[in-house]
């Protein structure tokens, strides 16, 4: 199993970037997904999930109303909209994949089963 995330780079406060996070070696449609975030000196925390169908979506209070979560099956992608970003969304970003709470939008880092390698988004100010 492979995830992949792209997108991250460096952005002004106030700007936009999409992470995508490109599934393969599973049946994409069977896992929930989910985008966690560390930045630096502080844990991992949650940032957005959907479930397998695209019908729950769960987000951090942090980034309600800047990010927006879809997932597209057909391209076993997920993808993290971000909006309005600031510098303290300046973090390593995760896509994880859940296939035992695939009907939740989990935001629990231990209901996931995969990782990916994380991709680096830094918001100037």
């Amino acid at each position: 199993v492979q995830l992949v995330e792209s997108g991250g780079g460096l952005v002004q406060a106030g700007g936009s970037l999409r992470l995508s996070c490109a599934a393969s070696g599973l049946t994409f449609g069977d896992y929930a997904m989910g985008w966690f975030r560390q930045a630096p000196g502080k844990e991992r925390e949650f940032v957005a999930a959907v479930n397998w169908s695209g019908s729950r979506t769960s987000y951090a209070d942090s980034v309600k109303g800047r990010f927006t979560l879809s997932r597209d099956n057909a391209k076993n992608t997920v993808y993290l909209q971000m909006n309005s970003l600031k510098s303290e969304d300046t973090a390593v970003y995760y896509c994880a994949a859940s296939y035992r709470y695939s009907s939740y939008a989990t935001a629990k880092e231990n209901e996931y089963d995969y990782w990916g390698q994380g991709t680096q988004v830094t918001v100037s100010s």
